[in-house]
Parts: C-alpha cells; sequence; structure tokens
C-alpha cells in the first residue's frame, strides 16, 4: 500500500508540470492529454481495480481520503475506475470528490459540519467535521461572502475559499434576501435536474465561455424558497421557518423516494485547483435515479419548517434537543423537518432534516442528510444569519 501511495504522490508532481505546461488541457475533454500517456495506464485492469478498492475502502475519512482523489489523478484508466468505486454520499456517507457538495446527504444519520464566521470580512467557511468533538479541526468544504445591495443582500457561494466572486471557476451558487430579511432564494449555478429553467436576472453570471460546456446553460437556477414569519404581536419566540425546496420532490422521502442528484461540474479550468479533479461519481444505482423535472414551479416540491421548540419553566427559555452539537443559546439555532403538507405522514417526517446552533462566538455546527445536499444546507444556514427586526 505504501508503494502504491508513493506511486500516487510522484504522478500528482508530475500532473501538476503538465497542467502548467498545457493551461487549455480540459479534464473531461475527449482529446488526448499527458494523462493518456502515463506509464500505469498500462496496469492490468484486474489488479487495479484491486488496489484501488482496497485504498477507498481503507481511507474512509480526511485527511487520508485525498489519497483516493489523488488516485483519481494518476491517469485516464485510473479515474474511470476510482468514478465507478466511489459512492455518492446519499450511499456512501462520504465527501471525497467536490462535486459531493452538491449532491444529496446520508440517508441513515446527519452529516456533521461547522460554519466559521469573519465579521470584519462578511465571510462564511464551512467545513467537515473530522470528530465528534465540537472542535475547528475540519475539511473545508464551502465558502461564502456577503454582499449588500441597496434592495436586497446576496451572499456568493464558492468552492474557493479565496475567490468567492460570480465570475469565478468556482462559484456554486447564491443565496438572496429580500430588504427586510425575511424571505431568501437559493440559487444554483448550474441545472439542479433535467429540464430544470433559468430564472431570469439582470445579474445572471458571466462566464469564460472557453470553460463551459456548450450544452449546459450557466446560469441561475431556483432550488429553494426560505420565508421568515413575521412576528405582528412583537411577543418574544423563537423564528418561524418555512423552506420550499424547489428542486426536491415531496416523494423524495417517501419510502423509495429519489431525490435529484447532480453528477459533475460542466465547466472546469485546470488552474483551478489541479490536485482535486472534478467529476462524476457514480455508482450502479445512480444511473438509475436521476430524477426529471418537477411538474412545475413549487407545484409538488418537498417543503420543510422548523422543528417547534418547547418552553421550559425551570430554565425560563425555549428548549430543543441537539443531541450536544449546540451549547449556545441563541435565536439563529433550528432543526427542519418535514412539513404535514407534504402529505401522509411517514417515518421520515419525524426525521431531523437540517439542525444548525451556535457553539461559540462565530464557530456554529450545521448537521444534515438526505434529501438535502451540503450546498442547500449551507445556504439555508445562512439565511439565519441575517438580522430579522420584523421576526423577533
Amino acid at each position: 500500500m505504501s508503494a502504491i501511495k508513493s506511486i500516487i504522490n510522484r504522478s500528482r508532481s508530475n500532473r501538476v508540470v503538465q497542467y502548467s505546461s498545457a493551461p487549455d488541457l480540459i479534464l473531461f475533454g475527449g482529446g488526448c492529454g499527458a494523462e493518456t500517456t502515463s506509464c500505469w495506464a498500462n496496469l492490468p485492469q484486474e489488479l487495479l481495480r484491486e488496489v484501488l478498492f482496497r485504498i477507498e475502502e481503507s481511507e474512509s475519512s480526511w485527511p487520508p481520503r485525498k489519497n483516493v482523489v489523488a488516485c483519481a489523478g494518476v491517469c485516464r484508466s485510473w479515474r474511470h475506475i476510482t468514478k465507478e468505486l466511489v459512492e455518492v454520499p446519499e450511499l456512501s456517507g462520504k465527501l471525497t470528490f467536490p462535486i459531493s457538495v452538491k449532491q444529496p446527504g446520508p440517508r441513515d444519520f446527519l452529516l456533521k459540519c461547522f460554519i466559521k464566521r469573519c465579521r470584519s470580512t462578511q465571510t462564511y467557511r464551512l467545513y467537515l467535521s473530522l470528530n465528534n468533538a465540537l472542535t475547528e479541526d475540519g475539511k473545508f468544504l464551502l465558502a461564502a461572502r456577503k454582499c449588500r445591495r441597496p434592495t436586497c443582500t446576496d451572499y456568493i457561494i464558492s468552492l474557493d475559499a479565496n475567490d468567492m466572486s460570480k465570475g469565478s471557476n468556482a462559484y456554486v451558487g447564491k443565496l438572496r434576501s429580500n430588504f427586510l430579511g425575511t424571505k431568501f432564494t437559493v440559487f444554483d449555478g448550474q441545472p439542479p435536474h433535467a429540464g430544470a429553467r433559468m430564472t431570469k436576472s439582470h445579474s445572471s453570471r458571466l462566464v469564460n465561455l472557453k470553460q463551459v460546456s456548450p450544452r449546459v446553460p450557466t446560469g441561475n437556477y431556483s432550488v429553494a424558497s426560505i420565508s421568515y414569519e413575521l412576528n405582528v404581536l412583537g411577543s418574544r419566540g423563537p423564528r418561524r421557518m418555512h423552506c420550499i425546496m424547489d428542486a426536491i420532490p415531496a416523494a423524495a422521502i417517501e419510502p423509495g423516494g429519489i431525490a435529484p442528484t447532480q453528477t459533475e461540474f460542466y465547466h472546469q479550468s485546470v488552474d483551478f485547483f489541479p490536485s482535486l479533479l472534478f467529476f462524476r461519481s457514480k455508482s450502479n444505482r445512480v444511473e438509475s435515479f436521476q430524477s426529471g423535472p418537477l411538474s412545475s414551479h413549487r407545484e409538488g416540491a418537498l417543503v420543510l419548517k422548523n422543528k417547534a421548540p418547547r418552553w421550559h419553566e425551570q430554565l425560563q427559555c425555549w428548549c430543543l434537543n441537539f443531541h450536544g452539537r449546540v451549547t449556545v443559546a441563541s435565536v439563529k439555532n433550528f432543526q427542519l423537518v418535514v412539513s404535514p403538507e407534504n402529505g401522509p405522514a411517514w417515518p421520515e417526517h419525524e426525521k431531523i432534516i437540517l439542525q444548525f446552533g451556535k457553539v461559540g462566538k462565530d464557530l456554529f455546527t450545521m448537521d444534515y442528510r438526505y434529501p438535502i445536499s451540503a450546498f442547500q444546507a449551507f445556504a439555508i444556514c445562512l439565511s439565519s444569519f441575517d438580522t430579522k427586526i420584523a421576526c423577533e
């Protein structure tokens, strides 16, 4: 195993040099590149599959899991086999490649993450927790930057913590609020499912045409709407949230239900994280549950609501059971469950889909599960940071 890892490391160092000398190389393209002539491409397929299978099985958590990503970058044949071996988060419960943040979380448990807030720069960073302790040790996933407009506020979400602009290759999507900060819309930078319609907007993202597949229009695709109930009586109490997941059908949470799963980023530049390839991640089952479009906007969409807290007489405060994941009382804390308006109650309706809470001055936990993705969960949590005078 150590010998294989040394091979991977040498190949990675060679690949970086090759990329720098071939800036126009497209990782998804069908043309020939330097990687197709790698000496490791001629290994017997049965032996190679067994080696890669053992690496994928043994490197189950970060940071060791970076070796799985490195395997996919050795050459084309290694990449194809790695793609087949690595399952989507819904099935494996693991985030391996960058596309994983756009795929539904695990069905059987909450995937634990945390968010760091930087007040001075108005930025937020999402990390995957590497252990069960409430620490700041994690694997970076996404970043967001708050941009104030005259009539609204935008949160630009990116895969690059140092480049949170709409024109970047790292652009993932955005969250936009209304003037009062009571209604939010989550936009995806690429189609969340087949037949998705682009939202007309003068602020549509400008992209480099050389780095975008002509098959896929890039722009703003509405994937969720979040609203906070107005507090017209002025009584103190927890916020009331209502989330309509436009890109996820309500049937996704029923037994045997499926949620749309994005399988690749359609635009790419080799100058962006050359050591981390962005490619399709699939399993045999994924091929069968690529969902079509919803019948119409909002119709049949999954609806989530915040779980109602209970009043604790002794503590004189509203309480929710976060199972030790939240330690600081805050109006921002919430848990989302499936709303009863989705139809007959199933056991899945009682499960927490997303929970968010404060553990430090600028540190918050974020735990999510199927059918939402890390990107969608992060965007929903960002909406909780806005001050909402009309709701409190």
